[in-house]
């Protein structure tokens, strides 16, 4: 919970951050007045104005900086931890024999009687026997 509340607050400080950085300012004159204001001409005939470009016109470098950003933070936060846990289930499953205690996605505590390919043979505490989804198996138990 506390990353899920990490990921929101950092992904909120980057919205913010590209709003801001992909604002434009007004253009400036030389002589630092407005370009209403001194788009006349001089007595000499020259004007201090510069052809300047439209304020509306933007990068689109912020946005890809912040496009790598949002990937980067979903992959070291979401799919990274998610692909490491996979692979340490998938070792799990394969290591599995019989006489294993385990325990199953539905906190069915019991013994390995037989394993398949995809299925498992479970033996719990009163003799029964289940036949249940390898995957289903979460945890193995020390005896």
């Amino acid at each position: 919970m506390g990353r899920m509340i990490g990921l929101v607050l950092m992904l909120g400080v980057l919205v913010f951050g590209a709003v801001a950085f992909g604002q434009t300012t007004t253009p400036q004159t030389q002589s630092g007045s407005t370009p209403a204001a001194s788009s006349g001409s001089e007595p000499g005939g020259s004007s201090t104005t510069q052809p300047t470009a439209t304020g509306t016109q933007s990068s689109i470098w912020p946005m890809i900086i912040i496009l790598v950003v949002f990937v980067a933070v979903f992959y070291f936060m979401l799919i990274r931890p998610q692909r490491k846990r996979q692979a340490q289930h998938n070792v799990l499953l394969k290591d599995l024999k019989r006489g294993d205690s385990v325990v199953t996605a539905g906190g069915i505590y019991g013994e390995i009687d037989s394993v398949g390919d995809t299925t498992v043979v479970l033996t719990v505490e009163d003799g029964g026997k289940l036949k249940l989804a390898k995957s289903s198996i979460v945890d193995k138990r020390t005896k």
